[in-house]
């Protein structure tokens, strides 16, 4: 196989959080995105943060938890509740290591 035929580009992936607390406290599953593959920069940054500092690795999972359109769920001061937020960063390790 020709090495070219596995370089293609990032696609979104949708994320659901679909446990009993969220359906409980908002009465439905959330949705985010995330991009199928991340360049190998960001993933060393990402592996650097999760040996070395908690609030890195929450910082940099976070630009990575978007909207259906690829962009940001947190801009302009707007940030996620914090039980929210573990849980869209553990799905964006659970995806990273995919």
């Amino acid at each position: 196989m020709n090495l070219k035929n596995l370089a293609t580009k990032p696609q979104l992936v949708k994320v659901t959080l679909d446990d009993e607390d969220i359906r409980t406290q908002y009465g439905d599953a959330l949705d985010f995105w995330v991009w199928d593959k991340q360049p190998l920069t960001k993933f060393i940054k990402y592996a650097n943060a999760e040996h070395t500092d908690p609030a890195e690795l929450i910082e940099f999972c976070s630009q990575l938890i978007l909207d259906e359109a690829g962009e940001p769920v947190m801009t302009d001061g707007a940030v996620l509740p914090a039980s929210v937020l573990i849980k869209c960063v553990n799905k964006v390790v659970e995806q990273l290591g995919k």
